[in-house]
């Protein structure tokens, strides 16, 4: 399906600037995920997946010590069955708190709506579990089956499946010999990250994901850079600009999702323009954040090559706002 341009958002005058509230319809709950039809994915399995090899893009659940103060670390408590011989375990965790994908419920305009005009308040009350983050697991059953006995297409899509592309900045910044702090508000240009794929001579194809690393993952900070990171007021981490123009090269371009190894794929705090918002309530673009890519750039650079397959499957949890990505590449 054709979209329209970023220019001719939104495509009703009642809507927030630049949504695209119902370019796929006023009940769709996938977003730009709907770039991601069977022949995009098996496109991308056909031109990515060569030798096999495979890199998990994930953090462990414990590896941010130090988040944010109103965020909680992961609790994991094992436990005994009687009889013996055998464990159950409990995860108690905040899904912003590692790797993960922020969901269409995360965040909101301005007003207190979110994609496709839910309201925040229906979410926070668990009135309604539109745009909940099981529709990047796999959309509601009856949605699908009414699709598929009223229409006969059915437009089930399970994961975030197809190729994805690296915007390796952290490579480029050492190649230039760029001076770029990745613990505080240090921003990527919209030329710079056009400039990074031209270098890997990369052209990006509807249906992408987008991948962009950073100089030095949030993982291997101290505990002291930690600390000083999240009790910052206000927070302050490096991303790309946070620009209308980048929005309009993101929605042009046909992305199904972008993620990062920051903790926000924009440059925060937001000065003037917010991309989270747009992103998530406006185009429902789902943003990764924290995910593992050195790994990934390693195996890129011995491949030759930006692009490769990528897959994640979110947890299946109805009206959840967020959830660990389970991400893998694959070669």
């Amino acid at each position: 399906m054709e979209t329209p341009p970023f220019s001719a958002l939104p495509l009703d005058r009642g809507h927030p600037p630049h949504s695209a509230w119902a370019v796929w319809g006023a009940d769709d709950e996938l977003g730009t995920l709907n770039h991601l039809t069977d022949a995009v994915v098996a496109a991308a399995a056909k031109d990515e997946i060569r030798t096999g090899a495979r890199i998990g893009l994930n953090w462990t659940l414990q590896q941010m010590a130090r988040p944010p103060p109103f965020r909680n670390v992961l609790e994991h408590r094992i436990s005994p069955i009687e009889g013996g011989g055998m464990h159950d375990d409990t995860l108690h965790f905040n899904t912003q708190t590692s790797s993960q994908w922020d969901g269409f419920r995360h965040c909101g305009y301005e007003n207190g709506l979110f994609y496709n005009g839910v309201s925040g308040e229906d979410i926070l009350h668990k009135r309604t579990e539109r745009i909940g983050i099981h529709g990047m697991s796999i959309l509601i059953g009856i949605m699908c089956l009414r699709s598929f006995w009223l229409t006969s297409t059915a437009w089930c899509k399970q994961g975030i499946v197809g190729r994805g592309v690296l915007v390796d900045f952290a490579s480029y910044a050492v190649r230039h010999k760029l001076d770029f702090n990745p613990l505080n508000r240090s921003i990527i240009s919209l030329a710079t990250v056009k400039q990074i794929l031209e270098e890997s001579k990369t052209v990006v194809r509807r249906g992408d994901i987008l991948v962009v690393r950073f100089l030095r993952a949030y993982g291997q900070a101290t505990a002291e850079e930690l600390d000083r990171l999240m009790t910052a007021e206000p927070l302050e981490y490096p991303g790309v600009d946070n620009t209308k123009e980048f929005a309009e090269w993101l929605w042009d371009s046909g992305f199904a999702a972008v993620c990062t190894d920051s903790p926000g794929f924009e440059a925060m705090p937001p000065r003037g323009f917010f991309l989270h918002p747009v992103l998530l309530a406006g185009f429902g673009m789902p943003i990764g954040e924290l995910f593992a890519l050195d790994g990934l750039a390693a195996q890129c650079e011995k491949a030759g090559r930006a692009t490769f397959f990528f897959t994640s499957e979110p947890l299946n949890v109805v009206g959840g706002v967020a959830s660990p990505p389970n991400a893998l590449a694959i070669f």
